[in-house]
């Protein structure tokens, strides 16, 4: 007789008590591997068997950068008004707080200062679970008044760009954003204070046509989607097939588009290393 057999009669639990194991307990890897949430967090949302990073938010890169996860927010009272009362499927204003809703983002963009690695920084995170990271009015203003406050504090800037493009609900205001927050980012090259640009999955339209490429340094994350109009758009539009890896950070770095790719969980390291040698 089996071990399984023998001890069937010690199992007393009825099937109406057994409980699951948490929702989120376990995360799948794209490679199939199961990793445990806390491992997951703990290697900086990267998978570790094959290297796949995790699309994640303000929220975790606050926490991996800022020491000890000690920050202030900047302007985060900043919220999107309805210009054009525009109306697709649904008002605008019922899409704006259906997304606040379950994101528990006020818009598509944090900004926040503290310490990294003891050294005082701004940082702006946009979060593509709002709306597709798209770029309105809010997005252009927050980037501005962080750039701001970077230039009152002579502290460096690092804007973490993950984004759809501009907002079309906002149209012409959202296009706007990217003359003005260009704009912004000459008077911080002019009082020389740093700025590094990350590139994450995905990057694209009017946030990569923009502020995304005038860092001192532009960075991105391993197999980031990076350009402007999608990879579909554009086989759509010229009929040819893509090259192999079109638009990845690989192939962007290939045609000298980015300084290079980082690894997160290398991130804060490599980040003091640069903030330090721009510093100089």
């Amino acid at each position: 007789m089996s071990w399984f057999k023998r001890n069937q009669k010690g199992i007393k639990t009825p099937t109406s008590q057994k409980k699951d194991s948490p929702n989120g307990l376990w995360v799948k890897s794209p490679s199939g591997k199961l990793i445990h949430t806390k491992e997951l967090k703990s290697n900086s949302y990267v998978f570790p068997d094959d290297g796949h990073h995790q699309r994640i938010g303000s929220k975790e890169y606050f926490e991996i950068l800022f020491d000890h996860n000690e920050f202030a927010e900047i302007e985060e009272g900043l919220i999107p008004g309805d210009p054009l009362k525009f109306e697709d499927s649904k008002p605008y204003p019922d899409r704006v707080v259906a997304s606040q809703k379950k994101t528990n983002l006020k818009e598509a963009a944090r900004s926040a200062c503290g310490k990294l690695g003891g050294k005082d920084i701004a940082v702006c995170c946009m979060d593509f679970s709002f709306i597709g990271g798209s770029m309105g009015s809010v997005v252009g203003e927050k980037i501005a008044r962080t750039i701001d406050y970077s230039l009152e504090r002579k502290i460096p800037f690092l804007m973490i760009s993950k984004s759809g493009g501009a907002r079309m609900m906002e149209a012409g205001f959202s296009l706007m954003q990217m003359a003005k927050t260009s704009a912004k980012l000459h008077l911080l090259s002019e009082a020389k204070i740093p700025y590094i640009s990350l590139l994450t999955d995905p990057t694209t339209g009017g946030v990569t046509a923009s502020f995304a490429m005038l860092g001192d340094f532009n960075i991105a994350e391993p197999k980031a989607l990076i350009g402007f109009a999608g990879p579909r758009v554009i086989r759509e539009t010229i009929g040819k097939d893509l090259p192999k890896g079109f638009q990845s950070s690989e192939f962007v770095l290939d045609h000298g588009f980015i300084d290079f790719i980082v690894d997160r969980r290398e991130l804060k390291e490599k980040l003091m290393e640069l903030f330090k040698l721009l510093d100089n």
